[in-house]
């Protein structure tokens, strides 16, 4: 589902280029759960930013589903977060004073889908990702961290993505919410979704089928976790 080939991104400022990789390659298939983690200045945000379509490489190439993403448009970039890719965020990103089912929504109001049947996806979205049908019309500032995790979790998984990208999601939760927040992504991959976490810390990682260790700039490390 995945192909990096020989990614590396240089960033210029002034006369100084940093470059915050240097070569990664590698693949993910089509189902697997697959951590990137490495120490803050390693280069995992960026490579997370090129997986999600947020930025594209200096050289090398980025298939996802057999089509390149490192070529594209800033038009054809957004076209590919939109129907590819849900993205799970630290922070969540919901709308505040609005209701869980309709934070869900959201990423469908564009699609010209009846709004009835907007609503109807993103319930079974909220279904899948474990929220609980009795705050479904709850607002967004009335929900615990957990909570709203999952509701973000629901949104990213109402456009049946192909690929779910949590970066550091369970940063703003304690370590027991966290623990659920993971076993809902575990849940979700059993049920045959490709997932991507992108964290700093090794007993998040561990919850993943493989971690891929990225430190300067590199691919330190790529190994299979058994459970």
């Amino acid at each position: 589902m995945i192909e990096i080939n020989n990614i590396t991104k240089t960033y210029n400022s002034g006369e100084m280029a940093f470059q915050a990789l240097k070569g990664v390659s590698f693949t993910i298939a089509n189902g697997e759960f697959v951590a990137i983690m490495g120490p803050s200045g390693s280069g995992k945000s960026t490579l997370m930013n090129i997986l999600g379509a947020l930025d594209t490489p200096t050289t090398g190439q980025y298939f996802l589903d057999k089509k390149d993403v490192s070529s594209l448009t800033e038009d054809e970039l957004a076209k590919i977060r939109k129907e590819k890719i849900g993205f799970v965020f630290q922070s969540f990103n919901l709308l505040k004073r609005t209701s869980v089912v309709r934070n869900v929504a959201l990423p469908l109001l564009y699609t010209g889908m009846p709004k009835a049947q907007r609503l109807l996806k993103a319930k079974e979205a909220l279904i899948n990702s474990g929220f609980e049908e009795d705050h479904f019309y709850h607002l967004s500032n009335q929900l615990s961290g957990g909570q709203m995790q999952r509701v973000a979790i629901a949104r990213a998984l109402v456009n049946d993505p192909s690929l779910i990208l949590a970066d550091e999601p369970t940063g703003n939760l304690d370590t027991k919410t966290g623990e659920k927040v993971l076993e809902t992504f575990k849940k979700l991959n059993d049920k045959g979704h490709s997932i991507v976490l992108i964290t700093h810390e090794h007993d998040v990682a561990m919850h993943a089928n493989r971690i891929i260790t990225i430190r300067d700039g590199l691919v330190e490390k790529d190994e299979i976790i058994k459970h």
